[in-house]
């Protein structure tokens, strides 16, 4: 009897203790709270609205093309990329000669070549209702009327930009019936534009360019994501900014709007990453490229269905060029 008088009392004993309660759950610290929202109709909890979106929300695996097009020697410095106005071929240039190529976008063979200028730094290509655009690093544009025709002509815009500027990406904003340029170099003057780097636009129906840019792309935005953190994406954005890179960080080397989302695409090949844009401007994803792959990526466009191609200079070896197909996000 004795023996089972003990054993009830140790088991009153541990039933009364400050050991964990069924259903118990352990609060949020302090420190993290801030980073957290609960909603009260709801029991999800969400991250901050600033926080990077989920490496699933991009439509692109940019580091397995769906297919892989070897150029040519002529196209081994390929620049700039664009898409032909009946959407059969890519047209390209490279940073030497004033040459326009054709390239079948099913296996990127070229299919025509058509000389419009003397030798230069031919960066960026779009054609506009049969005339075709030419960016040059040193702010001029040129417009080809009637391409490969007997009649062909070519008009020089001497633009406000400069070698300084550094125009390294031209992309057609059909909205706005402007040609948007992406400036690689010097942003502008004044202390306003330290750090960042410009988009401006020329006005095809003006014939001229804004005076301020469109867009302008500030590196510590970019710096933000980061810091906040994002699978896949963090390490490189750290090594990105380290110290010897912080005066070139963010330097567009190709441009292009999205067909459909209207979101532009703007390709860096320093740092080895493609940022986004939304219309408004604000950085709405960015994806880090594989270096093995992206050797220097200096080219992008679209197809009218969204399928994206990049253009990479050979450095040493064959230029390339890569088809990715547009995939349903959050797969």
């Amino acid at each position: 009897m004795q023996n089972l008088l003990l054993v009830v009392a140790c088991l009153l004993i541990f039933s009364c203790g400050d050991g964990p309660k069924s259903g118990h759950v352990p609060a949020i610290p302090p420190d993290s709270q801030d980073s957290l929202k609960t909603d009260a109709s709801s029991d999800e909890t969400s991250l901050e609205k600033h926080t990077p979106p989920p490496s699933n929300s991009f439509p692109y695996l940019l580091d397995q093309p769906d297919a892989t097009f070897s150029m040519p020697k002529k196209l081994m410095e390929i620049s700039g990329l664009g898409l032909s106005d009946d959407g059969r071929y890519l047209l390209s240039v490279n940073d030497e000669e004033g040459k326009i190529f054709y390239l079948d976008k099913s296996d990127g063979e070229i299919r025509e070549e058509i000389k419009f200028n003397g030798s230069g730094d031919y960066e960026g290509i779009e054609m506009v209702e049969g005339k075709i655009y030419v960016a040059k690093s040193n702010g001029n544009i040129y417009e080809v009327k009637k391409p490969g025709d007997k009649k062909q002509d070519t008009k020089t815009y001497r633009t406000d930009l400069n070698s300084a500027n550094n125009i390294e990406g031209l992309a057609y904003d059909a909205v706005n019936g402007h040609l948007l340029l992406a400036c690689k170099g010097k942003a502008g003057d004044g202390d306003q534009f330290k750090h960042h780097r410009a988009i401006y636009a020329f006005d095809l129906k003006q014939e001229k360019l804004l005076k301020a840019p469109v867009f302008t792309i500030d590196r510590d935005e970019i710096k933000k994501w980061a810091d906040n953190g994002k699978d896949g994406i963090t390490q490189k954005l750290v090594e990105f900014f380290e110290p010897g890179l912080a005066d070139d960080a963010f330097a567009p080397s190709a441009i292009a709007v999205h067909p459909t989302s209207r979101e532009l695409y703007i390709l860096s090949s320093v740092g080895k990453i493609l940022v986004v844009l939304d219309a408004a401007g604000k950085i709405t994803h960015i994806e880090p490229l594989d270096a093995a792959i992206h050797k220097q990526p200096e080219g992008i466009c679209f197809d009218r269905d969204g399928t994206l191609f990049i253009s990479n200079e050979g450095k040493g070896g064959n230029g390339k060029i890569y088809r990715f197909n547009q995939r349903p996000t959050g797969q």
